[in-house]
């Protein structure tokens, strides 16, 4: 308590020094004029010396303070058309702005939504946000457009494996980045078991990516931030958008509810591979289910120039059945209510109620051996956030978030009475987490700019909840246990908290360059125990308890930031260190899946990565895109894992290049590319195999945990883009996309399998082929699979 009144205290005291000058303050939304939808980081600046100036926020709401005075006022955006208003500001004004569209050749050419000389102006580092007009000129695997496979392209971040959606930002396992859809969590962001997001571009309106510096106001992951927000819905004119794919089709239809004052978005899309295969003869392939399904939905209105409510939600499943013995199904569910709330022309509120779910479960129905499984994790959320605008140097924000967590693990059934699997369910774990946080951000002058943040976070694991005590006090395998501690409903079981300081600090060298340091310390009460790193729906995620205790991580950056040609081209590079505690890994044959006391197969240790990133965008003429290179390795040491010595962590890759190039040709044809290399991930292989009970069993020396490496990946990618000719009385308007994956069809080893080798051939099976007793090489020989060979696609795309 003494540490959350110190933290408010702190908020108040800075609040009333920031008051006490008086000046007159111009506040406003600014909007794009053809659908009403807010703009965000639009540029609003006023003719003094030097130009003070403030962007839009989230909501595209602005507020600048200036003495009393006449101004000459320039509102602009990317890809639209500047207004410029004169005003003689002798008392507090009302401007709400709409930029008109300059049209489709500009727009083609944009990589961000964002001022042109951000990259060095900007205070934020580590920091990366792409249109959806980009992403959706990319070339993708079955021509199925993803946010998450795009974000794979920047420095610093790094997949799982061949098309995969899991995120690795510098050194972080996946489960340590905060997923936002419209501030609500998103649990597993996958489709077809990691191979497609469950984000469908033509409802999203933003995407921003924190890799490091990330602001106070975000807390709970120790690496990154995808922060995704939803369209708002024309309010101008009834539209609609879709398109017909190789394996999916959408639609989005949006309109106003009320023109000027509501409007509405709803946006379907579903895959259908499972309608092709039961056109099969082949009862064992008909028989099969195999297809993803996702709906968003957003409604707002608008009550007053001070209020307006948002309400938003997104529900989407997969499902897998495999001839009627094995089913598998899961998905997520949000759904965000959100009050924007203009106090004064200085102070802007948005309060927001949030819920999110994550479900899976899976059948198996073989004879007597039949039960169903399922799972569920999920957290009903408050937070209220605050920004104060006091003058175009200093911007105040400040808030509390709160979280209750439910974990159900697991709840096994019998599907009949005949079933010899007896009904079981792992306990359920409950939480309270809460974070007070306040960003302080000053212009000191032309060249110093610095932001400073502090959160301070804390995590209740509560009942009902049974703790084992173990003998020696210490979970582990070996140790019995002497005691169990039964804890009543909203008991507190295990207390945590801690302060999380974040500094970001920008110097400008000249008008075309700057340089950028950053540090932040962030803690995460929640893990994921896995022995994949795909992120696979059966995950199983994990409180902070009386064991295990929460991650903590401290991250340092620096950067250099140069721009080129009139800001054509932007230049960046950023060498950083993260070290993190209490990092959790796997011991040797653990058993995660039906465990009760979680806490002995897992040990708990400290991880550390680095790496240089550089990154050369170009962003304005015919051709547009990047490249990127980044240098990184992570390591991990862990009591009882590869002797205590370092070893480094599965998903550590040396070298790792993006290259991502659009090329318009004119207003109607494009061509994207994208060139992907790195080199081969961390991986341990068995050194032999040996029989137990005449199986055939692996063997893995754990003395030596990944030392061994994968294949280097890399490939090449191709699209097309034909737009339907423009016509000013055309409604209807079409574009084709071609897509080409994998273009030199590269085989890259999607996983490696060791067999025996019986009279030196792979394939030999003694069982059916020769003797069974026939001898067999104890050195195993590997066997690879790959998924993609080189992969065609095409899109049919329209809006009216």
């Amino acid at each position: 308590m003494h540490k959350v009144v110190t933290l408010v205290s702190l908020i108040f005291l800075v609040s009333i020094n920031l008051s006490a000058q008086e000046k007159f303050t111009i506040s406003g939304y600014v909007k794009e004029a053809s659908t009403g939808e807010a703009l965000i980081g639009a540029s609003v600046v006023a003719n003094t010396t030097p130009p003070s100036g403030s962007v839009t926020n989230n909501y595209g709401f602005y507020s600048l303070t200036l003495p009393e005075g006449k101004y000459e006022i320039t509102f602009s955006f990317i890809g639209f058309e500047q207004v410029v208003r004169n005003v003689d500001l002798n008392g507090n004004l009302k401007i709400n702005i709409e930029l008109e569209d300059v049209g489709r050749e500009l727009e083609e050419v944009v990589v961000t939504g964002k001022r042109e000389d951000e990259n060095v102006e900007d205070i934020s580092m580590s920091k990366e946000e792409l249109s959806i007009e980009k992403i959706k000129a990319m070339p993708a695997l079955f021509g199925e457009v993803d946010i998450v496979k795009s974000l794979q392209m920047l420095p610093g971040v790094q997949s799982a494996g061949e098309g995969t959606t899991g995120l690795f930002v510098r050194g972080g396992s996946y489960d340590q980045n905060l997923v936002l859809l419209d501030e609500a969590t998103v649990y597993n962001a996958s489709h077809f078991l990691g191979f497609f997001s469950v984000f469908n571009p033509d409802a999203v309106k933003k995407v921003t990516l924190y890799k490091g510096g990330i602001p106070a106001k975000y807390g709970g992951r120790l690496s990154s931030v995808v922060d995704i927000q939803m369209k708002e819905g024309n309010s101008k004119e009834f539209s609609g958008s879709g398109g017909i794919g190789t394996i999916s089709s959408r639609l989005t239809l949006e309109g106003p509810i009320k023109k000027d004052v509501s409007s509405f978005i709803v946006t379907a899309r579903r895959t259908y591979a499972d309608l092709f295969l039961a056109l099969s003869n082949d009862p064992n392939i008909s028989n099969n289910k195999l297809y993803f399904y996702d709906f968003n939905a957003k409604a707002n209105y608008r009550f007053s120039e001070k209020d307006q409510i948002f309400v938003s939600g997104y529900f989407g499943r997969d499902v897998f059945n495999f001839d009627n013995d094995f089913g598998l199904k899961w998905g997520n569910t949000t759904l965000t209510g959100r009050w924007n709330h203009v106090f004064n022309d200085k102070l802007f509120l948005n309060s927001t109620a949030l819920y999110s779910s994550f479900n899976y479960g899976f059948q198996i129905d073989n004879s007597s051996q039949n039960f169903e499984w399922l799972a569920n994790l999920s957290e009903v959320a408050g937070k209220f956030d605050f920004t104060y605008f006091h003058s175009p140097s200093v911007t105040l924000s400040f808030g509390s978030h709160s979280i209750y967590h439910i974990f159900s693990p697991a709840e096994i059934e019998p599907l009949n009475d005949e079933s010899i699997v007896e009904s079981f369910s792992l306990d359920n774990k409950y939480a309270f987490e809460q974070g007070l946080y306040v960003d302080y951000e000053k212009k000191v002058n032309e060249r110093l700019l610095l932001q400073a943040g502090l959160r301070y976070s804390l995590f209740s694991n509560i009942g009902p909840s049974d703790v084992y005590i173990y003998e020696g006090g210490e979970p582990s395998r070996d140790a019995e246990i002497i005691d169990t501690v039964s804890f009543a409903r909203g008991k507190n079981i295990a207390f945590y908290d801690g302060f999380e300081p974040r500094l970001n600090i920008r110097y400008k060298l000249n008008k075309s360059s700057s340089i950028k340091a950053s540090y932040m310390r962030t803690m995460q009460y929640l893990q994921i125990a896995a022995n994949s790193t795909a992120g696979l729906p059966i995950d199983r995620w994990i409180p902070a308890d009386k064991y295990i205790k929460p991650l903590s991580g401290n991250q340092v950056a620096v950067g250099y930031f140069r721009n080129f040609k009139e800001n054509t081209f932007e230049f960046s590079t950023e060498l950083y260190y993260k070290h993190m505690e209490n990092v959790i890994d796997l011991l040797p044959e653990a058993d995660v899946f039906l465990s009760n006391n979680i806490e002995t197969e897992l040990a708990a240790g400290r991880g550390w990565a680095y790496g240089l990133e550089f990154q050369m965008k170009k962003q304005k003429g015919a051709t547009t895109g990047w490249l990127s290179y980044t240098l990184s390795r992570t390591f991990r040491q862990v009591p009882g894992i590869s002797n205590g010595d370092p070893y480094p962590a599965r998903y550590d890759r040396i070298h790792d290049i993006s290259l991502v190039l659009n090329h318009e040709f004119n207003k109607r044809v494009s061509m994207g590319l994208n060139f992907v290399y790195s080199s081969g991930q961390a991986v341990s292989f068995p050194i032999g195999r040996y029989e137990v009970d005449g199986q055939s069993v692996p063997y893995y020396d754990d003395n030596n945990r990944n030392s061994s490496r994968m294949p280097d990946y890399h490939r090449l990618d191709l699209s097309l883009t034909l737009n339907g000719k423009e016509k000013s009385d055309r409604k209807w308007e079409s574009f084709w996309n071609f897509s080409i994956y994998n273009l030199y069809s590269r085989k890259n080893p999607f996983s490696i399998e060791f067999r025996r080798i019986y009279n030196n051939d792979v394939d030999f099976d003694p069982q059916e082929d020769g003797n069974p007793g026939e001898q067999y090489n104890s050195r195993p020989a590997s066997v690879k699979t790959y998924l993609f060979g080189i992969i065609p696609s095409v899109s049919y795309n329209f809006k009216f």
